[in-house]
């Protein structure tokens, strides 16, 4: 993100909601009022001796994400009234780490914390048509998921440990379709249903860093039999879907997400 776009949050009045997407590499922020969405790295704090508080979609550092926030968010937040905070989460994150990252947003004093999956949110974010059986991958900079969506809610995962920041001379590009290909022929061996198989042929979503890569979208299709679609700015699709559900629920602030 260009420096002048980060000076500008701080000119901005105080926000009433933000949606967070808590990336390993990358932290984006989206405030009520805001034009812009906020894409900073995920580093405790900036320079010489940054360190990294998530890790392949693990907060290993709770005080320091906490404290990356504060440091992002903490001047803007209103003196009087809490915001209300919607908040993504890896797939396979499970309740450990809906319970972690609650820790550590409280650092932000909101009034209400909802939790979406980052697929759901990303299928939100695209305006895909959450009735039939839809496929979401996720290709981040240090993991990549893999999510059957129905109804719009999450009926399958799969997730790797791998993402675009491991590519280099050694690590093909090829490791990561490879990587999908795999995933998704799992979800179709153990798929009792035809979900899986129709998700497919209605072609998967891709959202992520490594969807604004042709290298690996064209080997995907190829290898997959089936058209894969990167979402409009698949990197802030995520937090673009959470800021969508947050309008959504400002309305009735009683109601909570999964």
């Amino acid at each position: 993100m260009r420096p002048d776009r980060h000076r500008a949050w701080s000119r901005v009045r105080p926000y009433a909601a933000l949606a967070l997407d808590l990336g390993s590499a990358r932290t984006r922020v989206w405030a009520s009022g805001r034009r812009l969405i906020l894409d900073v790295p995920t580093v405790t704090f900036p320079g010489p001796g940054a360190t990294y508080p998530i890790q392949r979609g693990t907060i290993v550092d709770t005080p320091g994400t906490a404290r990356m926030l504060d440091r992002l968010l903490g001047h803007r937040l209103p003196r009087l009234g809490r915001p209300l905070l919607i908040l993504t989460t890896p797939v396979l994150g499970g309740v450990a780490y809906r319970a972690q990252a609650r820790t550590v947003v409280e650092v932000l004093r909101p009034r209400s914390v909802l939790t979406v999956p980052t697929a759901r949110a990303v299928a939100i974010g695209a305006d895909a048509d959450p009735t039939p059986p839809l496929l979401v991958v996720d290709l981040g900079a240090h993991l990549t998921e893999v999510t059957l969506l129905a109804d719009g809610a999450v009926t399958d995962a799969r997730q790797t440990a791998l993402g675009t920041s491991d590519l280099d001379h050694r690590t093909p590009p090829s490791r990561i379709t490879d990587a999908v290909v795999a995933m998704v022929t799992a979800m179709l061996e153990q798929d009792h249903t035809s979900a899986t198989f129709e998700a497919l042929r209605r072609g998967a979503l891709l959202a992520g860093g490594g969807a604004l890569r042709p290298d690996i979208t064209y080997r995907l299709a190829d290898r997959l039999r089936a058209p894969v679609q990167p979402v409009p700015a698949p990197h802030t699709a995520a937090v673009r879907g959470a800021a969508k559900l947050l309008r959504a629920a400002w309305a009735h602030p009683s109601a909570d997400c999964p």
